[in-house]
């Protein structure tokens, strides 16, 4: 098939004919040299017609057309019409016939070559019966269930993602922060990929399946990886070659941000692509729809998945379910992919047509070197001007345009840094607040549902009440003054942010640091102890304990019972000491505390036994085993909610309760006059080690209401000002630096994370905040400057061009590259000059010698 003259910078577009469509004549009726056209057997007789066998010419412009034309013998204005076999002249098909031809209309051409006047009958373009549903195509329900389960699939992995890297692959807030952010930005970045992929090469179609096949597979990946027992070899929870499940993780996150970011710009346009040019109002319908379908599918999954986390599971020992709450949106991914090829026979398959972002690029990198060839002479209005010897004006005004607009994106990714935190920072933080709502607990990766469940009840009310409002106040709140208030409402947001750690850090345990090391003692004789420990006095109650830790960064004297003796403190390291009688003396035993707080909220509960012989302690299902003498058990975990102990000796039993809240730790002693019996539980006493969260989850509240609405005014009408600032055919574009700019803000978190090293998290709170009122500030300034353009106007004056612009156009690029191949010329020519002068050089020197 020939190739077409590129139209307003759509390379592989074909020509438009005088009905404004693509010239379906030009494309089964292509210049052939002269040779006959082979005639059709009859096993393809009631096919389309295809192309002439012959070697089809392209024309590169009007003229050569012209001159190919009417060398090789085809109608031009100078050749005569051959007499068809009746003795008449053959018919020139007319660009009314051509129209007829796109309408599907027979219309009867002859073409004469060499001595023979074949006659074609002018392709009828089949119509596609499509199946519909209430007068929507059938196929768009595939699409619409593909697109809920693969965003199920996304959010629901992302939402336990930066807890899998903290306690499961045991890195540092920071690390699993800025790996988070790193994957995020991945995501944001390869849509663009994915649409000139799609746009220039596969189509849609088979970019949705190709790369969904290796977004499935990434999420497979993604669940073996959190498999425990793979590297367990010792049963104790723990993997030992923690560097198999960091590389599968790995493998299996870049494969997802390539699918997920691939397939983005894809499916909506594909679907799309289902409806006629009359089914507009069904088009309109089922974006609404599709789009309910990824508000659906993240609000559940942010839901589900991290209960799935919470649950316990494994072969040999059980742990937090991570591989359940991987393995179930891999599953939902196995079932987008499944659904979306059920329904391949049904769809419309659009042949990929050029990408305009390569041909914006084009342009551009064009302009740049061209100014750079002439940076000599005279200035021109714009430096995108530099491009019009190669380029069509109107593509020069819309690139310009977009330039304008992708200007005011510069600040942008700051915003992004402080929204996309609600998935790492944010649920850190709530790993250290109360989560008990009364009739349900939430989890700490939960709190991301606030956004979406906000973000339903706040749209509606801030296009139809705000805004109408506002209006009637006479304020100018134009968009751009929309999005600054949108950036300043997110730095409100991590303001509160701030002022909800300083609380939590007031409950937070201060742990030893340093060479420093903290003890406490607990008194397992049944009567009163005196003791000191360097400079403090202490009296212990029988079975109670000192109270608070102290703290030593040197070794100390302690005395029981004027018995002295020193101790070293262990550093980093909190220790308890307990104190029993030996005979007739006073002895210690030391035990390693926790020297952090219980993760993922749970507490950690051990027993201390002053009990005259060994006791086994059960609680649910765990066993805590054998319990000696003035000894203590090994920490177990527990979930919120109240634990009911069983402590035994033979057959006698005594049940204890103890509530806990989250992320506390207690020793429980169990006094040596313990009596078994109905009421035995209330001898026992629980020594608080770490305080439970007392700070409630329902603070963060206030920084999701600032941070959705300034996502409401910020990102939406965002998406609406570039709308209607972009040229008709390069709104995708304006998408692409959309989406560039999540990216970049997702660098930036991880930049300042990494960099900062800030002591106290509160601190880096208030520096995003900082930065992004500064940025707001600039955003301001640049917003007060720029002037509103109406894309349909300036496209308008470019619509209808001269015939001698273009032919001016024409000769300027054809000079331009006359130019080059000149001077090439002359370079390959001197290069040669000179090789031969040095040729000869060489050889009077060898004769001189």
């Amino acid at each position: 098939m020939p190739t077409n003259a590129p139209r307003n910078g759509h390379p592989d577009e074909p020509l438009a004919d005088a009905c404004g469509q693509p010239d379906i004549w030009a494309l089964h009726h292509p210049r052939t040299s002269g040779a006959a056209e082979k005639p059709r057997s009859a096993s393809n007789a009631d096919s389309l017609p295809t192309a002439p066998q012959t070697t089809a010419t392209t024309a590169s412009s009007p003229q050569r057309a012209l001159k190919s034309t009417r060398r090789h013998g085809l109608p031009g204005r100078s050749t005569p019409k051959p007499p068809d076999a009746k003795g008449q002249a053959a018919k020139i098909p007319t660009q009314r016939d051509r129209c007829e031809a796109r309408r599907g209309k027979s219309v009867t051409g002859k073409i004469p070559a060499a001595g023979h006047i074949p006659t074609h009958t002018a392709p009828t373009p089949p119509v596609r019966q499509t199946p519909t549903v209430f007068g929507f195509p059938t196929c768009i329900f595939f699409i619409v269930v593909n697109e809920f389960c693969e965003r199920f699939s996304y959010y629901g992995m992302r939402a336990v993602l930066v807890l899998y890297f903290r306690y499961f692959l045991r890195w540092d807030d920071d690390l699993a922060t800025s790996i988070y952010h790193t994957f995020v930005a991945l995501c944001y970045l390869t849509p663009i990929l994915g649409a000139i992929v799609a746009d220039s090469w596969l189509g849609k179609f088979k970019t949705i399946i190709y790369l969904s096949i290796v977004y499935t597979v990434g999420q497979l990946i993604m669940a073996i990886s959190a498999i425990h027992d793979i590297t367990d070899t010792d049963r104790d929870g723990t993997p030992e070659n923690m560097t198999v499940h960091v590389a599968l993780s790995m493998v299996g996150l870049l494969l997802i941000a390539l699918g997920t970011g691939g397939i983005k710009p894809c499916v909506a346009a594909f679907g799309g692509d289902q409806f006629e040019d009359h089914q507009e109002k069904q088009r309109s319908t089922f974006f609404s729809v599709f789009y309910l379908s990824i508000n659906a599918g993240s609000l559940l999954s942010t839901v589900i998945t991290p209960i799935l986390r919470a649950q316990k599971c494994g072969i040999y020992s059980q742990q937090q379910c991570y591989p359940l709450a991987f393995g179930v949106p891999a599953a939902l991914m196995v079932v987008a992919l499944v659904v979306f090829i059920v329904g391949s026979g049904m769809y419309t398959k659009a042949e990929p047509k050029g990408n305009i972002m390569l041909e914006v690029f084009k342009c551009i990198w064009f302009a740049i070197r061209n100014r750079f060839r002439n940076r000599g002479k005279a200035q021109r209005e714009h430096w995108m001007d530099w491009a019009e010897e190669k380029y069509e004006k109107l593509l020069i005004a819309q690139v310009k345009m977009v330039l304008k607009v992708l200007f005011l994106y510069i600040p942008l990714p700051m915003f992004w840094a402080l929204f996309d935190q609600q998935g790492s920072r944010w649920t850190l933080q709530a790993t250290n607040m109360d989560g008990d709502f009364g009739i349900l607990i939430i989890q700490p990766d939960q709190m991301q549902t606030v956004n979406p469940i906000l973000i339903l009840v706040m749209v509606p009310i801030v296009d139809s009440v705000v805004y109408p409002l506002i209006a009637k106040c006479k304020i100018n709140f134009s968009p751009l003054k929309r999005m600054t208030v949108g950036m300043f409402l997110a730095a409100v947001a991590f303001i509160a942010a701030a002022l909800v750690q300083l609380q939590i850090d007031v409950t937070l345990p201060s742990f030893p640091s340093g060479n420093a090391g903290q003890v406490r003692f607990i008194n397992m004789v049944n009567e009163v102890t005196t003791l000191k420990a360097g400079t403090t006095d202490l009296s212990l109650e029988p079975f109670g304990s000192s109270g608070e830790y102290l703290t030593f960064d040197a070794p100390y004297e302690l005395v029981l019972r004027s018995n002295p003796s020193t101790q070293e403190p262990m550093k980093g390291m909190r220790q308890t000491y307990i104190i029993f009688q030996n005979g007739s003396m006073l002895s210690t035993r030391v035990y390693n505390d926790s020297s952090v707080k219980p993760e993922q909220g749970v507490n950690d509960i051990r027993f201390v036994n002053g009990f005259r012989s060994a006791l086994n302690v059960t609680v649910g299902t765990l066993d805590y085993g054998a319990i000696d003498t003035n000894t203590m058990s090994k920490y177990v975990s527990l979930q919120h909610g109240t634990a009911e102990f069983k402590i035994k000796m033979d057959a006698q039993e005594c049940a204890y309760t103890q509530a806990l809240g989250f992320g506390s730790s207690f020793t429980i002693v169990i006094p040596a006059n313990l009596t078994f019996g109905p009421n035995c539980g209330q001898s026992l006493n629980a020594v608080t080690e770490i305080e439970p969260n007392t700070i409630h989850m329902a603070w963060q509240i206030p920084q999701y209401f600032f941070m959705t609405l300034g996502e409401v005014v910020f990102s939406v009408t965002g998406l609406e000002f570039a709308y209607s600032q972009a040229p008709s055919n390069m709104k995708s574009v304006l998408q692409a630096g959309w989406l560039f700019t999540v990216a970049v803000g997702n660098f930036i978190v991880l930049i300042v994370a990494e960099a900062a090293q800030l002591p106290d998290q509160w601190a880096e709170y208030i520096l995003f905040a900082s930065l992004l009122v500064f940025v707001c500030v600039i955003f301001a300034v640049m917003a007060y400057f720029y002037t509103y353009v109406d894309p349909t106007e300036i496209e308008a004056q470019f619509a209808e061009m001269k015939p001698e612009q273009k032919e001016k156009r024409r000769r300027s690029s054809v000079e331009m590259e006359r130019r080059a191949s000149v001077q090439h010329h002359h370079h390959e020519k001197r290069k040669g000059s000179d090789s031969s002068s040095n040729k000869e050089e060489t050889k009077q020197t060898k004769a001189d010698d």
